[in-house]
């Protein structure tokens, strides 16, 4: 069976929250979780790039590091690493039929989600890991990542509404959600979240006992080099809210150094110059020309991205798509610019919200856009751009990480662009 087959055959199970299906799973597996240190992250956005800071600096400092992240862009694999290296398709294969074999059918059956955490804990027990970085999949409290009850730190990177049908209406019903990782007396790092949702977390905090770091951001030397804390360093991923996660990252590791791990300020510094993270504010070349790639699938991504844009002062060609359930209007509120020109085309393989329903409320927010039209596929856009393409404007593809990876699974050859 391949990997594609196993995972999908548990894909109409959907998002069902809960923890009971993945204490199952996990003993009769021999609870491969329990004897690996855990470094558990939560929050909205910079999940992935914290995770992929810290994998980094650890490597460096030459641990066995595991890294567990969702979703992948192009291949099951990315979602399991060891040392910043993908689990191979055949250990991933290997594992998921011992997973598949072990399951009681007598039992409800797991998630798609939660097979594949599984895996990543059984391939982290095989592997014999030092520590694993393991990056909450939605929510937190429900999240079969939460299976983990003595992290040695928990970090939050950031809050913002998302996800609001299933983790509740507002912001505070978010916050408590996310705050359901803190484990009694375990370390939390925080990093900058709404002052109207700040109570929430430091009651869990409190009622918890948890040893806690509110972080502030790194700040700029200059255009190459931020400093963090007398560390001084250069920042690899693009945005400026790379200040924001990798003080976070640099806050965690001096917890670690503090219970004796063995990392020095050469290592932080070179595991993150080292750091890579696909598909996050990152520029590629194809068919020789620039085009920028984010997800932005949600408003604080969305402002993010527009931040990092508005720094270049160029126009923008924009191709989007995005999932039905996505608050469309508020993304395109943070991103869309007079003089912009859109480019709508579906996501595939998910649910997509129809361009032509997107251009109608692009239309609405921002009537002085260059142009809006409506694509049958990306590379259909994105072919006509390019022929046309004005040489003062940027092409941005953005909307969701779902369309990212499907641009980039699909391109013969995508490079990084120094």
């Amino acid at each position: 069976m391949s990997i594609n087959s196993i995972l999908q055959s548990f894909q109409h199970f959907g998002v069902h929250l809960g923890l009971e299906r993945i204490k199952t799973l996990l003993n009769q597996l021999n609870n491969p979780h329990e004897n690996t240190p855990i470094i558990h992250v939560g929050g909205t956005n910079g999940k992935g790039s914290v995770c992929a800071y810290l994998s980094s600096i650890l490597t460096e400092a030459g641990y066995q590091v595991g890294r567990y992240t969702s979703p992948h862009l192009i291949d099951w694999t990315e979602r399991i690493c060891l040392n910043n290296q993908p689990i191979t398709e055949a250990e991933l294969e290997t594992i998921l039929i011992k997973i598949k074999n072990s399951l009681d059918i007598t039992q409800e059956s797991p998630t798609q989600f939660e097979i594949i955490t599984a895996a990543a804990f059984v391939y982290f027990a095989q592997k014999k890991v030092d520590i694993a970085i393991i990056e909450v999949g939605l929510g937190g409290r429900l999240d079969a990542t939460n299976i983990c009850d003595r992290p040695l730190v928990t970090v939050i990177t950031s809050l913002s509404r998302e996800h609001w049908q299933r983790l509740g209406p507002t912001i505070q019903d978010i916050a408590g959600e996310k705050a359901g990782i803190f484990k009694s007396e375990c370390p939390v790092i925080m990093g900058q979240v709404p002052e109207e949702v700040k109570s929430v977390f430091e009651s869990r905090i409190k009622a918890l006992n948890c040893p806690n770091i509110w972080v502030n951001s790194a700040s700029y030397i200059d255009k190459s080099q931020v400093v963090y804390k007398n560390i001084q360093y250069s920042l690899p991923l693009l945005g400026k809210m790379q200040l924001n996660n990798s003080a976070l990252a640099i806050e965690t590791i001096n917890l670690l150094q503090e219970i004796g791990w063995k990392i020095t300020e050469d290592h932080i510094k070179q595991g993150i110059k080292n750091t890579q993270w696909l598909g996050r504010i990152q520029w590629i070349k194809w068919k020789n020309c620039s085009i920028l790639i984010d997800g932005a699938h949600n408003t604080a991504a969305a402002k993010m991205l527009r931040n990092y844009i508005d720094s270049l002062d160029k126009s923008v060609i924009w191709v989007i798509g995005m999932l039905s359930t996505k608050e469309h209007d508020k993304i395109f509120q943070e991103l869309l610019r007079k003089d912009d020109s859109l480019y709508l085309v579906p996501v595939p393989d998910h649910s997509t919200e129809n361009p032509d329903n997107l251009a109608k409320l692009a239309d609405q927010i921002c009537p002085k856009l260059a142009q809006i039209k409506t694509k049958k596929t990306i590379f259909y856009a994105l072919d006509e751009i390019i022929k046309d393409k004005d040489s003062d404007k940027i092409i941005v593809i953005a909307g969701s990480l779902y369309l990212i990876g499907h641009f980039l699974s699909n391109i013969q050859s995508n490079t990084l662009q120094s």
